[in-house]
């Protein structure tokens, strides 16, 4: 991977979460975490992170990107994940960049329901200029504490999804490992989804394959609590078989190539 590159990723996790640890980009990029520290410097230096113990953050006054570019990985994670949903549905998505792509996918869907703690989500569904949509839809967003990724989380959140029920709720996964199941650095994150969980009559996670065997601060639940794994095909056969072995059911998504998503 290019410098250049492993600093756009870098960079793309501090506007799409806030914040991130040096562990856990040194796991994904697959690189020495001396060689994220670096990164991070010059990242730093050229102003638009801040070091932090143990990682970086988003420089104040940089806001997290409401629409982050959707990798190859995401869209076909997205498509995928939009197919199981159906006119008249209510459905959970959780923040997170993939759920962001998700919500794009079925944003015409019609007289549906979208239960979200993201207030990107949120937003794509009801802007000003969707008032005169010509069918139904209805957004549910939880109160909660903001995140810098901007998400709501926390007890007001759980307190918020505590009686509601939807059909499928599509979860977000920071990490995914055969011991420590899916995993967030964030505890009221952790809190938060577990909550969307208990609404769910179907769990659906969504993580590209940069995803597996990262380990997160906490686990949100057990491999074996989500009923559907949606990934893509940039998954090793090694862990497509661990997966399947713990999940109710492995999806694997075919990334596009470039031409072909161009004629999007």
């Amino acid at each position: 991977m290019l410098v250049t590159e492993r600093r756009e990723r870098i960079l793309a996790a501090a506007r799409e979460r806030g914040a991130a640890s040096v562990a856990e980009l040194a796991a994904v990029l697959q690189v020495s975490e001396m060689t994220v520290r670096r990164d991070i410097d010059q990242l730093a230096d050229e102003g638009v992170v801040e070091r932090v113990r143990g990682g970086m953050r988003l420089r104040a006054g940089h806001r997290p990107s409401t629409a982050p570019a959707v990798s190859a990985e995401r869209r076909a994670i997205a498509e995928a994940a939009a197919t199981m949903i159906e006119p008249g549905m209510a459905i959970g998505i959780s923040g997170g960049a993939t759920g962001l792509a998700l919500a794009r996918a079925v944003r015409d869907v019609a007289d549906l329901t979208v239960v979200t703690n993201s207030l990107s989500v949120a937003d794509l569904f009801s802007p000003p200029e969707r008032a005169d949509a010509p069918y139904m839809q209805t957004v549910v967003l939880t109160g909660g504490v903001r995140t810098p990724a901007e998400s709501l989380v926390g007890p007001v959140a759980v307190r918020a999804l505590e009686h509601l029920h939807c059909d499928l709720v599509f979860i977000d996964a920071h990490g995914l490992d055969v011991h420590a199941g899916i995993t967030t650095m964030n505890l009221l994150e952790a809190e938060t989804s577990r909550a969307f969980m208990a609404t769910a009559r179907e769990v659906i996670v969504l993580a590209d394959h940069t995803r597996w065997g990262v380990v997160g601060l906490t686990t949100i639940a057990d491999l074996s609590d989500i009923d559907r794994l949606i990934t893509d095909d940039g998954l090793d056969d090694e862990a497509r078989q661990q997966l399947a072995a713990h999940v109710g059911s492995l999806q694997v998504a075919a990334r596009r190539t470039e031409a072909s998503a161009g004629t999007d």
